[in-house]
């Protein structure tokens, strides 16, 4: 089960098993995390699970939300990611999964590709490597978008693209931005071969290809 390590400078002061889809966090008593120091805000950010991937957000907080040092709006969050609230941090911990048998290699296994067709910003191409691939305008996002003049700034995370048993799944992180063939995209997705993703001004077709 993940969890998180709330911190005080280097001191830690607790572990905190994530139980729950959604923690709040902030200064008040009604959070699910409490942290008493008037630098941190009544309501500060909120850690949540969207798509089968945990994500931290900030909710307008005085002083800001970071991670690993760089101030976000939303981030997802992988192991060891540290959050950093004023003097205060917690530290994102996520077990690794009981290893599993290799499963047979068969002529189905392909790798999953974005393949930029308009608005690009940064490759051309990208393979979907690992289990989870994010999309947005952050730094720490694998595919790079850009907004249009509908949409303004593009979201810092406005998709992720998780590997599942079913297929490459896409997961709507900003609610709406998405489309998928036309359609705007709430929750989840199965992508298809073929599949045209839009995502602002950046169009992208997903691709199934045979691995290396």
């Amino acid at each position: 089960m993940p969890r998180l390590l709330l911190k005080f400078n280097a001191a830690v002061i607790k572990e905190i098993q994530i139980g729950a889809d959604s923690l709040a966090v902030g200064r008040k008593a009604d959070n699910d995390i409490v942290i008493d120091n008037p630098a941190v805000s009544g309501h500060h950010c909120r850690i949540s699970m969207q798509g089968g991937a945990y994500f931290v957000e900030d909710i307008e907080s005085t002083n800001g939300t970071f991670v690993n040092g760089k101030r976000v709006k939303k981030s997802g969050l992988h192991n060891n990611d540290v959050v950093g609230l004023a003097k205060h941090a917690l530290v994102f911990l996520e077990d690794a999964p009981p290893s599993a048998p290799a499963p047979q290699p068969t002529g189905k296994d392909r790798a999953g590709w974005l393949r930029v067709l308009k608005g690009v910003v940064g490759a051309a191409e990208y393979e979907l490597k690992g289990m989870s691939t994010y999309i947005g305008k952050s730094d720490r996002v694998q595919v790079t978008i850009k907004g249009s003049g509908l949409f303004g700034s593009a979201p810092e995370v406005a998709a992720s693209i998780h590997r599942k048993p079913e297929g490459f799944v896409l997961v709507a992180v900003t609610d709406g931005y998405p489309v998928v063939n036309g359609s705007k995209v709430s929750g989840s997705v199965l992508l298809n071969e073929g599949d045209l993703i839009e995502c602002g001004a950046t169009t992208m077709q997903f691709e199934l290809r045979d691995s290396a």
